[in-house]
């Protein structure tokens, strides 16, 4: 029995098994509304809404503070003697590796192809918004991490949401706190195994097949084994591993890419004014695309819900290890993420698609069915020739940083179920490079649709969540504030610190 024959009854058997309750899942977490011709999946609905709660909470500290974010990533405020991992700049970029990837690319092309032009001032809009919900979840993952005897960190909702729910409503908040753990330990994993792990892996091989015309299971299954070799590499060096590589990864890679579309953009720059103008005219435009205006504002509000991943619980994972005093200053960069990865990276490919226009755009608007990274080729195409070439170097990256970033979320999640020791940790990493190999050679559709599905029913806990915890983010953000004012001042910053309440317990050392 040849490889081929072998992968794909894995593929027929697995899909055969778990189809049934990937369906009934995916119709119970995306459950849609009909609203003026559009599907509006409730989830999505979720995320924005907590995105505008939490911009009006917090006074819309995503504008008010942006350059205060920009300086705490410079390193303006570092505490040299902070517990942690990393540095600020290193957490960030270690986060924004897990959401920058195919949904830039081809996602992008799909909701303008969908959605029309207009959908990308409303992605842009929920971009914006989600950078509030990103402040929140991030300052409570580092508030409520614990600091192990090694020097290393673990945080995320496992941890803020027990030990937060324990400290606002006691006894009972602490029994329900654990239970929620359990659970979003046990969605992170799952997602990452077969949505930030094999996905990942698949789609970039199936470009890399494209471009060399390469396609055999034996060129399969190499590729899977070196990208098994890479990734297991980084995750035996742990937080500071990810952290080094993704800090000279994404800058580069997302560097890259923007440059490729300024590209594009300046070849056509005659045409800019009237891209913008198309963009803004038909977001609030009743009819060009289906469902009108509502039908653009929920792909585009879709789009970036599913992109940047604010709200759902994933990034304060990376964001704890961050090396600071103060949990605030790192939700303060983390608001950074859905900016890098919405408002500039998505809205660069979808500016360009609309600038170039392709013809394969107008027959995916048309109707027809036209995959969204051939769009996006197509687009860079007419102005670089050579740029499929370019673009496979771009999935490959962003699928590397992805697998890298995810690994360390899955460990993290692991190890709050399973325990740290060494024998747990290993078994884990094991069991991921190995999935990294099979990512090459099956698709599992079935099993990377239900991963979709858990990753946002953890929104739904998380977000949930938030709304409790908030008041104690307030407290934090006040902090950091009196304390950047000290600073700024030349006030004693013992003195600011020594102001504080003191009525919340230190990071726990574990």
């Amino acid at each position: 029995m040849s490889l081929d024959s072998i992968t794909k009854t894995i593929d027929e058997r697995v899909s055969s098994v778990f189809e049934p309750v990937a369906s009934a899942l995916g119709d119970f977490v995306f459950y849609s509304v009909n609203i003026n011709g559009a599907e509006l999946p409730l989830i999505v609905a979720w995320l924005v809404v907590a995105g505008l709660v939490f911009t009006g909470w917090f006074g819309f500290v995503q504008f008010r503070k942006f350059k205060l974010a920009v300086d705490v990533v410079r390193g303006k405020y570092d505490d040299k003697d902070s517990q942690g991992e990393v540095n600020h700049f290193q957490a960030l970029t270690a986060a924004v590796s897990g959401t920058v990837g195919l949904g830039n690319i081809a996602g992008v092309a799909v909701a303008v192809s969908i959605g029309g032009p207009g959908a990308t001032f409303w992605m842009i809009l929920c971009g914006l918004l989600g950078m509030a919900s990103k402040f929140v979840e991030v300052t409570l993952g580092v508030k409520y991490r614990e600091v192990h005897e090694d020097g290393t960190v673990s945080g995320g909702p496992m941890h803020y949401l027990p030990k937060g729910l324990a400290e606002r409503f006691g006894a009972n908040g602490k029994t329900i706190g654990k239970v929620l753990a359990v659970l979003a330990s046990v969605m992170i994993l799952f997602f990452g195994l077969f949505g930030g792990n094999l996905f990942q892996v698949n789609q970039s091989y199936s470009q890399l097949a494209s471009v060399t015309g390469g396609g055999s299971s034996t060129f399969a299954l190499f590729f899977g084994l070196l990208i098994a070799a890479l990734v297991g590499l980084v995750l035996l060096g742990g937080m500071r591993s990810v952290a080094s590589v993704t800090s000279r990864l994404v800058p580069a890679m997302a560097g890259m890419y923007v440059v490729a579309c300024l590209v594009v953009i300046l070849f056509n720059v005659t045409a800019v004014p009237d891209a913008v103008g198309t963009i803004i005219s038909e977001a609030f435009s009743p009819s060009g695309v289906a469902g009108g205006v509502i039908g653009a504002l929920i792909v585009g509000f879709k789009r970036a819900a599913f992109s940047n991943e604010a709200g759902l619980g994933s990034a304060p994972i990376a964001h704890s290890a961050v090396k600071t005093k103060h949990p605030a200053s790192e939700g303060l960069v983390a608001l950074l993420e859905p900016f890098i990865d919405t408002v500039v990276i998505c809205t660069m490919t979808a500016l360009t698609i609309v600038i170039a226009n392709p013809a394969s755009w107008a027959e995916a608007r048309a109707g027809e069915s036209i995959g969204g990274v051939t769009i996006t080729s197509d687009a860079f195409e007419t102005v670089l020739p050579w740029f499929p070439y370019l673009l496979t170097v771009a999935v490959l990256l962003f699928a590397f940083s992805t697998l890298i970033t995810w690994g360390y979320y899955c460990l993290k999640a692991w190890s709050y179920l399973f325990g740290r020791s060494k024998a747990s940790e290993l078994t884990f990493k094991v069991m991921y490079v190995v999935i990294v190999v099979l990512g090459a050679l099956v698709s599992l559709d079935t099993l990377i649709s239900m991963a979709d599905s858990v990753l946002f029913m953890l929104a739904v806990i998380n977000i949930i969540g938030l709304y409790l915890l908030a008041p104690i983010v307030k407290k934090e953000l006040d902090k950091f504030l009196a304390y950047v004012a000290a600073r700024r001042s030349g006030t004693a910053v013992e003195a600011a610190e020594a102001a504080e309440p003191e009525d919340e317990e230190p990071v726990k050392v574990v």
